[in-house]
């Protein structure tokens, strides 16, 4: 159903592109999927390829007031590592990859549709539908790179992202990563807010 919904982006290994990302960018070069494991201590992700294949893992410490990330790949090579910073309005994430480059997530305030991160560092954008839990990612000239796609009600917390500049993957799980734990924040965050409302009642 996702390979054919213009508003869900999201799609399985082993399915088409979906129609929308084609139409509007080509097919994509490359894709690769998340799966999250859940009832762990730590916070582990897959990142596989088409054949389902592990390509890169994410591991996150428990407990981490920031929230401490590292990527590695099938080899166990490090690729980057992320940190959140904890005290500030906008939401923020550090990261570091393994041959030095760093950049910084930053979070736009006050869209109520759209949803903005800039990518500083690199001058990259992350554009988000928060209702379609879609995201498209763009360089400073404006051309794509990627799509992301967030798969609705998954307990491991699927996502699936698009690539049309393969020679930036790196870079792209790592954002992939960090925007992962941004939303798993923002959801937490309002299932405690709606906790907090309903004890008060």
């Amino acid at each position: 159903m996702g390979v054919f919904s213009k508003y869900h982006r999201y799609r399985d290994a082993g399915q088409q592109a979906n129609v929308n990302n084609v139409e509007r960018f080509g097919a994509p070069v490359r894709s690769l999927f998340t799966t999250s494991k859940v009832f762990t201590l730590h916070r582990k992700t897959d990142i596989t390829d088409e054949g389902e294949r592990v390509v890169y893992q994410s591991y996150t410490k428990f407990p981490s007031l920031h929230d401490k990330t590292d990527i590695t790949d099938a080899q166990g090579r490090q690729v980057a590592h992320i940190e959140r910073k904890f005290w500030t309005l906008h939401e923020r994430h550090h990261v570091t990859m393994a041959d030095g480059t760093r950049f910084e997530l930053s979070n736009e305030l006050w869209h109520l549709v759209r949803d903005i991160t800039n990518i500083e560092g690199l001058g990259w954008q992350l554009r988000g539908n928060i209702a379609g839990l879609n995201f498209e990612l763009y360089d400073g000239a404006g051309r794509i790179i990627a799509v992301i796609g967030q798969k609705l009600f998954s307990l491991h917390d699927k996502y699936c992202i698009d690539l049309y500049m393969p020679e930036y993957e790196g870079i792209c799980v790592s954002i992939l990563v960090a925007l992962q734990h941004m939303m798993l924040d923002r959801a937490n965050s309002s299932s405690a807010s709606s906790a907090s409302s309903s004890g008060g009642n």
